[in-house]
């Protein structure tokens, strides 16, 4: 008897089969393996890091921690989901700030501002360090990150 499924995710406003998962996979394992979308990045695996950041629902959270076939009827937006083609203005701001080393944290980093600036587009200082505390970087320090984040909000707030 075998102990996979098949069930679909509806992962940046598309219905998506996943096949033969086993009912146990992490919703980023199914993102990254069976999906393939890999810009959700798997760290620590448990939950401690920020680099597998999604929005599900409109809530942002670590994939690794989700159960995939638990998100069944939930709407999913990876990193892939934010752009078509074109750098969105956070990417943008992330480049010019420099706040892009060695790049494994960006895409939780970037789920992380787009979640927090479509919910709060004028966070003060402390709701964005709180909106990213749960994103870890060794390479930057944060203050490219912080420009970065500032950098988006006052452009924003000019257009």
């Amino acid at each position: 008897m075998s102990e996979t499924e098949i069930y679909s995710l509806r992962v940046n406003g598309k219905q998506r089969e996943v096949v033969d998962s086993w009912l146990g996979e992490s919703l980023l394992y199914v993102l990254r393996e069976r999906l393939g979308l890999p810009g959700s990045k798997g760290a620590c695996e448990q939950g401690e890091c920020g680099s597998c950041t999604v929005v599900i629902d409109g809530a942002a959270v670590c994939s690794c921690l989700v159960l995939a076939a638990s998100a069944v009827d939930a709407d999913i937006k990876t990193i892939e989901g934010f752009s078509d083609g074109e750098l969105t203005d956070v990417q943008q701001a992330f480049i010019d700030e420099g706040a892009v080393q060695c790049g494994f944290c960006t895409p939780g980093l970037i789920v992380a501002v787009h979640h927090l600036l479509e919910n709060t587009p004028q966070p003060t200082e402390i709701k964005v360090k709180e909106a990213l505390s749960g994103n870890l970087c060794r390479c930057t320090g944060y203050g490219r990150i912080f420009a970065a984040v500032t950098r988006v909000i006052e452009q924003r707030a000019q257009q």
